[in-house]
Order: structure tokens, then C-alpha cells, then sequence
């Protein structure tokens, strides 16, 4: 199978759509309650690393449905942790 086959990029562009997009509402939650408490902190350290990891690897292979998903998901990831350390940090102040 060639991954530079448009069929091949469909398939990795809907899988990438489809993970990416499932951090939407948890986002939307946090920003809604104001509050990440139930988030683990570890968990969206780990994973935002390896999804650099993943974007770093897009790149050097050259793989756009890679790039892509990862480039949105770590903006994601970024925006949650950046969320919850700012409203723990409020919950602790009260």
C-alpha cells in the first residue's frame, strides 16, 4: 500500500478528523464548567508529548493527514492542560 495513494490519504484523513475532533467537547466542558479538576494532569503531559512526537514524525515522513491531526490536536491538548493549570491554580486560591 502506498501512502501517497489519494485513497490511502482519505482513510488517514478521516481517522485524523474523527481523533482530533474528539477533543472538541472535552475543551468546550472545561471552558464551560471553568473547571479541569477531573483532568489528569500526567495523562495530558504524556499525551501532548507523544503527539509531538507524532507531528514531528508526520513531518519527516512526509505524511499530511499525519501533520495535520496532530498539529490540530496538540493545539487542543496544549489549550486543555494551559486551561487546567490556570482554573486549579483559581481553586486553590479560594
Amino acid at each position: 500500500m502506498n501512502a501517497t495513494n489519494p485513497e490511502v490519504n482519505a482513510i488517514g484523513y478521516a481517522a485524523a478528523t474523527m481523533t482530533t475532533v474528539a477533543f472538541l467537547p472535552q475543551m468546550l466542558r472545561v471552558i464551560r464548567l471553568r473547571s479541569a479538576r477531573e483532568i489528569s494532569l500526567g495523562m495530558f503531559l504524556i499525551f501532548s508529548a507523544g503527539t509531538f512526537f507524532w507531528l514531528i514524525y508526520g513531518v519527516l515522513a512526509r505524511s499530511a493527514p499525519v501533520m495535520l491531526a496532530n498539529t490540530v490536536t496538540l493545539g487542543f491538548s496544549l489549550a486543555i492542560l494551559v486551561l487546567k493549570l490556570r482554573f486549579d491554580r483559581q481553586e486553590r486560591a479560594k
